[in-house]
């Protein structure tokens, strides 16, 4: 590392010139991530899986209150039960890697290396369920999954990631459809009280749901550059994976009955928003809740007597309640230190130095307004508590204010290109519902369809492409 104090901070290049190039900046410079030697595929360094770990730690408390267990299935799946499902198998046969060789040896049977896990979950289940006093089966895994993707980007679009997948089994239509709409609402949850994002909620248009699925919903986010992020998905898939599978179970009135299933997913690229809607030009902004590190204590004039000893006090009174960093490398500047844990996005930076000792004090930095402020440390604790949740608050303000400057409407597609145009965001417009209309705005404009939101506004009484009647209004956006 450099002994350049801003040598980091000129090598991010500048938000407004080039954002996908300052978002890969961040990303390795604040050590979240980094280029492997097998194409498509990233390295999570320590920092950026800490993040990870925070969102897993919360969301997967959230699945346990709703009644969800973890399990471990094969990262391998037979090229015979891909086949089961053949919309499925469809929607996912360009980007299936496969294995053909073991031990040396040609396999009797191709093995595609995950890239969902719905036809060995449903195998295993057909195996388990006997019975309608069973159910219902609510399971999950964290684990990894390939996807071979052309374009790829850390975090947002990779040949590997981090993710968990959800799939559960109930007896009636009407149990998985409400379980559906419950994993959704933990996904707002965790996007708004965790990540400090305001999420859009609503369903998906039948040719952008998932393979395989009846319906697809959705929770989506605005990035700082206009463009849209699929944050996470549920999917109600009624019988059409347990009818193949042979899932079934013996009703109340002993009769046989196919089980009806749910899907439901999220997974890194979540880190990939909470870059790309809270960082700027000097780094990361990280929300409280989800910093691996919430507090960087930096000693000031560390080598006076009594500098580090008071420091150290400090961090040991303070990692009791929160995340603490003592930061007493000696070969570094304050002022390194200082613009290294703006990088890494720490919302609060401690500085404490002789005179803050002489006073009883030290001094407290906001990571998201900069703002400085002088403290007593036998009132620290508590003032430091009240600031990280302003923080937390003020960010997802912040992020809110940013999607309400960046939505607008439109009632016709003059109006649409030239809204998507001028203020890349969020376009609340029409849909008569033919696929031909939504498939025309995307070759005009390069933006796809969002959601059909949860929260309707009647925009106008037409299409926004076609001019005949509509009762949808869908919500646009250029996307990543």
């Amino acid at each position: 590392m450099s002994d350049n104090k801003n040598d980091f901070v000129k090598e991010i290049t500048n938000i407004e010139d080039d954002f996908a190039q300052w978002y890969t900046d961040i990303v390795r410079k604040a050590e979240l991530a980094d280029y492997t030697p097998v194409k498509g595929f990233i390295s999570i360094r320590p920092y950026g899986y800490a993040i990870w770990e925070n969102i897993q730690k919360y969301a997967d408390a959230k699945f346990k209150e709703h009644g969800v267990e973890n399990l471990s299935m094969p990262v391998l799946i037979p090229e015979s039960l891909l086949n089961k499902e053949k919309e499925h198998v469809e929607g996912f046969a360009p980007e299936v890697a496969w294995v053909t060789i073991g031990g040396g040896n040609d396999l009797e049977e191709k093995l595609c290396i995950r890239p969902t896990s719905e036809t060995i979950f449903d195998t295993m289940y057909s195996k388990w369920l006997s019975s309608w006093r069973d159910l219902p089966y609510k399971y999950n895994q964290w684990c990894n999954v390939v996807r071979w993707e052309k374009e790829t980007r850390p975090f947002l679009r990779s040949r590997e990631f981090l993710w968990q997948e959800g799939h559960t089994i109930h007896e009636t239509a009407e149990e998985a459809k409400n379980f559906t709409q419950e994993m959704l609402d933990v996904y707002q949850d965790v996007f708004e009280n965790l990540l400090a994002i305001p999420a859009l909620k609503g369903q998906k248009t039948e040719s952008e749901k998932f393979a395989g699925a009846e319906s697809t919903y959705t929770v989506e986010a605005l990035m700082l550059d206009g463009r849209a992020l699929q944050g996470g998905t549920s999917h109600y898939f009624g019988q059409n994976f347990t009818k193949p599978f042979d899932v079934k179970f013996q009703n109340r009135e002993g009769k046989q009955e196919y089980a009806y299933q749910t899907s439901w997913g999220i997974s890194t690229r979540m880190i990939g928003a909470v870059i790309m809607v809270h960082g700027d030009n000097r780094g990361l902004k990280l929300p409280p809740r989800v910093a691996p590190i919430q507090v960087a204590i930096v000693p000031v004039a560390a080598n006076k007597p009594g500098v580090i000893e008071k420091a150290t006090q400090i961090y040991e009174n303070l990692n009791k309640k929160f995340r603490v960093k003592l930061d007493s490398r000696e070969q570094y500047t304050p002022g390194y230190k200082f613009n290294y844990w703006e990088m890494k996005g720490v919302p609060v930076r401690l500085e404490i130095g002789p005179r803050d000792i002489e006073n009883d004090q030290c001094v407290l930095v906001r990571r998201d307004t900069s703002e400085k402020c002088t403290v007593r440390l036998d009132n620290l604790e508590e003032e430091i508590n009240t600031l990280l949740e302003d923080i937390q608050k003020n960010m997802f303000e912040m992020a809110n204010q940013l999607r309400e400057r960046r939505t607008s409407s439109a009632k016709d597609m003059e109006e649409f290109v030239e809204k998507i145009n001028s203020n890349q965001g969020y376009i609340k417009a029409m849909w008569c519902g033919d696929e031909a209309c939504e498939e025309k705005i995307h070759e005009l404009t390069g933006a796809k369809s969002r959601c059909i939101p949860y929260n309707q506004e009647q925009i106008s009484d037409t299409c926004v492409c076609c001019g005949k009647k509509a009762d949808k209004m869908v919500v646009w956006g250029r996307q990543y």
